[in-house]
């Protein structure tokens, strides 16, 4: 063997086995991906199923409830007398005494109306004293707990945050015989507090008539939000009751609670 010859290297690998390799390492990357991706939807497919087979089992008990309940309030079926009808009747009153507060929250919030608020109005009676007497208008709520009346005056009988108003027609014309200085025709509204003396709530003073008719119909209003207490007393005063005018829808007194 000649020394002299040359040394040759061993023949580089063929381009078509690592094109192979790297054909072969990517699908088992996809393989295992695709793996990964079915046992995830399957797993997930799994939990609805067993959320609507839990769901199935449980109509299916209340259905068998309700069969046994219908069959326990019909005595003379023979079936009724394999049940324990008085668990499962005591079942049912649970059942209703549990929904009964839902139903009813839902229903005031459906129709808006929390709970019956303290409501009252009431119309002028004639009489012939400074404090205006009243009586129950027509299709005005009637007199109930939340309030008592007794000589013109009103008690609440339930603490809250009340709107009070009173409307009260008056002939401003004066009458001929009455002296010109007399002071105009006012109407005042109190609360009388238990040993302390009234409080003025609110005040209306009217105008002397300038027209030709006998009476110069005229109207105060007065109305304002207040706290009142169990106990308190409203009245409405004026200075001429003799003025008066007592015609439907012309003098009123009431008060509504706030909610």
């Amino acid at each position: 063997m000649d020394s002299s010859e040359s040394y040759s290297p061993s023949a580089p690998r063929p381009a078509g086995r690592t094109v192979t390799m790297k054909t072969f390492l990517s699908l088992i990357v996809v393989f295992v991906i695709t793996q990964l991706l079915g046992t995830v939807l399957f797993g997930l497919y799994l939990h609805m199923k067993l959320d609507k087979m839990g769901e199935e089992i449980s109509l299916r008990e209340d259905f068998v409830f309700l069969k046994k309940l219908q069959k326990c309030r019909k005595p003379q079926d023979a079936d009724a007398s394999l049940l324990d009808c008085t668990k499962i009747l005591n079942i049912f009153r649970e059942l209703q005494a549990q929904t009964s507060p839902i139903k009813e929250e839902v229903s005031r919030a459906l129709t808006g109306d929390k709970k019956p608020s303290a409501t009252i109005h009431l119309a002028g009676l004639r009489g012939s004293r400074k404090v205006l007497q009243w009586k129950e208008a027509v299709y005005a709520p009637s007199m109930d707990d939340e309030f008592s009346y007794q000589d013109g005056k009103l008690t609440i009988n339930k603490g809250g945050r009340y709107y009070i108003y009173s409307q009260v027609a008056f002939c401003a014309k004066q009458e001929q015989h009455l002296p010109k200085q007399m002071p105009p025709f006012s109407v005042y509204m109190y609360l009388n507090l238990p040993s302390e003396s009234d409080r003025l709530l609110l005040k209306g003073v009217g105008t002397h008539g300038n027209s030709d008719d006998l009476c110069d119909l005229q109207s105060i209003y007065l109305g304002r939000v207040v706290e009142l207490q169990k106990g308190h007393v409203i009245f409405v005063n004026v200075t001429d009751s003799s003025r008066v005018n007592y015609d439907h829808g012309n003098t009123y007194f009431g008060m509504f609670e706030l909610s």
